[in-house]
């Protein structure tokens, strides 16, 4: 996890710590039946870490040379049903996101260009005090992502000497969850998340509908979430 990351969960954590003091008696419970809505601000950071890019031989091109993907920024809406007082089912509905990609190595400070992200996922989720009014929680599940509107630029039309053209293969990943439910009315609570995606992928790179270049790297996006929630 890249130290920007940590730097995120320290200031999300400290969020958490000054709003539990406004905090009086419980206010709202869950339990079995109901249905969770949470819509938050999301700040997708990917830990792309160290990668290669391939030429179409199968040779590395360029040593090194890779690829790095910055943060993105999208609208979360989870469902969850709860299945029981304390576990429920959660439906991970976030907006698309985009990001910028760029070179590493002897291509940095090249722009690639750039990819929009859709990571739909079903997560099974544990609320340890369904009858407080601060209710942390854990979860696990599995993610599909979606790689859409894959786009490159002029620079790398320069750099390779031709039109090019991008392709990310969508992907299953791992996702794990952890956050915390602070009620401040009877209808309507705060809501802080933490997911993080297991999540490695393949791009290749086409110059005139030709097939140049391969890399496969890794994701693992840390995601952080601030909004609101409320109970059907």
């Amino acid at each position: 996890m890249s130290v920007s990351s940590y730097s995120k969960i320290k200031k999300i954590s400290i969020a958490t710590l000054l709003a539990i003091p406004f905090i009086s008696t419980p206010v709202m419970a869950i339990e079995k039946g109901d249905i969770l809505l949470d819509v938050r601000i999301l700040n997708i950071s990917p830990d792309v870490g160290s990668n290669q890019i391939m030429d179409s031989n199968g040779d590395p091109f360029l040593p090194p040379a890779g690829i790095d993907v910055d943060d993105g920024y999208s609208l979360g809406l989870d469902i969850t049903y709860m299945m029981t007082n304390n576990f429920g089912v959660e439906l991970m509905l976030d907006t698309t996101s985009k990001h910028d990609i760029t070179g590493t190595g002897n291509l940095d400070g090249l722009n690639i260009g750039d990819v929009t992200v859709l990571p739909p996922s079903v997560i099974a989720v544990w609320h340890f005090m369904p009858s407080n009014n601060i209710r942390p929680y854990v979860g696990a599940g599995i993610n599909y992502t979606f790689f859409l509107s894959e786009n490159t630029t002029s620079d790398l039309d320069a750099a390779l000497g031709g039109k090019t053209g991008l392709d990310v293969d969508d992907t299953f990943s791992l996702i794990a969850q952890a956050g915390v439910n602070i009620d401040i009315s009877k209808k309507w609570y705060l809501t802080f998340d933490a997911k993080y995606l297991d999540l490695d992928t393949s791009a290749t790179i086409k110059v005139d509908g030709v097939k140049t270049a391969t890399v496969d790297f890794d994701l693992n996006p840390l995601v952080l979430g601030v909004g609101v929630g409320t109970r059907f």
